[in-house]
């Protein structure tokens, strides 16, 4: 299907090598492989091990916390200091040791050495998140055109790797407290799982990536504040304070959609549910490149804030039977929309408008904002709405989610009135 995206869109651009393809799509299936083994399973294995909720939480949250500090300063790195697929190597290659030490670390009374391990390995898989982009953008003759189709097999490890532990640790444990709970959140396999897929990663990353040194020259500033000069344009600072809102409602969505579909939708098969938002997402992926170049960036990123919104707003009037079902599923498959068609046209829209010299850096910059800044921030909007819509039998789930619904369709209106897409959508990238 990636071959077919190529063709339909019109480029000036030679293809894409089939070894390059073939190299940059394992690349990417790795590189999620590795955050879709261990991150929706760890806060209930957490739980399970004896950690009360505010420290799991904390754990988890380390993750968004390593973004905001870690993402900025790599980008100023394959800028300027080192090479991107070396820089990548080194991460994972130390991260597959910090995984490992995770998966030993289970007792609440280790809960101090476990927080400095997981926000140690935060700083350093975070940052990998941007320079995969933008090291991609860096190899490919287009990437408009060739990024989705190797962005694709991103989720296809995420979805791999989950399938996986339901495969390899299967079955059921009994807990301390005397309930059955799924071998998946009872041991540690997800996270050993992890560290083996990071470790081989890492050797891949030294000797299969093709060699991008940094594309800067020159001194000064630390590029991270010449990258925050570019919200000096106010088309990009809309982009950028949208994007921040899109992000809130995403750290929000993995936070408490699995929450909500058990205990308001019935469902006990949350992850297999959740996984039809990842297959649509796989399927729009490819397709990204046919609405940019037919309906331009601005329209698609438009379709995609207003499916954040649409997707609460079904949330909200969600049930466990009826059409108050059918609104709730349909709020999953959403995710496709809601991530393609606004954070992937993103990452696009701010490679092309970055200087040549600093798209690592605007690229780490994005990421500080979608995988950082704006998830932390929608966690503890989450959970600060749930105390608010607490009743006596659990969640007021209409009051939940109408608000994050009401909030993005006002962004959605600034977006549309405000933000103006400087280059067409068959620029070059």
């Amino acid at each position: 299907m990636a071959a077919l995206s190529q063709s339909t869109v019109p480029s000036v651009h030679p293809p894409l090598s089939m070894a390059r393809r073939i190299i940059f799509s394992i690349m990417m299936f790795l590189q999620f492989a590795i955050w879709g083994s261990w991150i929706i399973v760890y806060y209930p294995f957490l739980v399970g091990k004896g950690f009360t909720e505010t420290q799991a939480t904390s754990l988890v949250a380390n993750i968004y916390l390593g973004a905001m500090i870690s993402t900025l300063f790599a980008g100023y790195l394959a800028d300027r200091w080192i090479n991107s697929e070396k820089l990548m190597g080194i991460c994972h290659v130390l991260g597959a040791v910090l995984l490992y030490l995770m998966s030993q670390l289970t007792s609440p009374d280790q809960y101090w050495l476990l927080f400095a391990v997981t926000f140690g390995y935060s700083l350093l898989f975070n940052p990998t998140l941007s320079v995969v982009n933008s090291l991609t953008f860096r190899n490919v003759p287009d990437g408009e055109r060739d990024f989705p189709g190797l962005r694709v097999f991103g989720t296809i490890g995420w979805i791999c790797a989950g399938l996986l532990i339901d495969r390899v640790f299967n079955g059921t444990t009994m807990s301390e407290a005397g309930k059955e709970i799924p071998n998946t959140i009872a041991t540690n396999g997800p996270l050993l799982q992890a560290s083996i897929i990071s470790f081989l990663f890492g050797i891949y990353c030294f000797v299969a990536l093709p060699k991008t040194p940094p594309a800067g020259t020159g001194s000064g500033a630390l590029d991270f504040f010449r990258a925050l000069s570019m919200l000096k344009d106010f088309s990009y600072a809309v982009f950028f304070v949208t994007t921040l809102f899109a992000s809130i409602a995403m750290g929000m969505y993995f936070n408490s959609a699995g929450g909500f579909l058990e205990t308001k939708a019935g469902i006990k098969e949350v992850g297999s549910t959740l996984a039809i938002g990842q297959v649509v997402e796989l399927l729009l992926l490819v397709s990204l490149p046919i609405f940019l170049a037919k309906f331009g960036l601005k329209t698609v990123m438009v379709i995609g804030l207003f499916c954040w919104a649409l997707r609460y707003l079904l949330f909200a009037h969600g049930s466990d039977s009826g059409l108050g079902f059918a609104l709730a599923i349909g709020g999953v498959a959403l995710h496709g929309f809601c991530f393609d068609f606004f954070f992937a046209a993103g990452f696009i829209h701010a490679n092309k408008e970055a200087p040549d010299d600093l798209r690592a850096s605007a690229q780490s910059l994005l990421g500080f904002l979608v995988y950082g800044l704006g998830t932390w921030l929608g966690t503890l909007a989450s959970g600060y709405l749930a105390q608010v819509n607490k009743t006596e039998t659990g969640t007021d789930w209409f009051g939940f989610w109408i608000v994050p619904s009401v909030v993005l369709f006002i962004a959605l209106g600034f977006f549309m009135v405000f933000f103006k897409s400087k280059s067409s959508a068959t620029a070059n990238a």
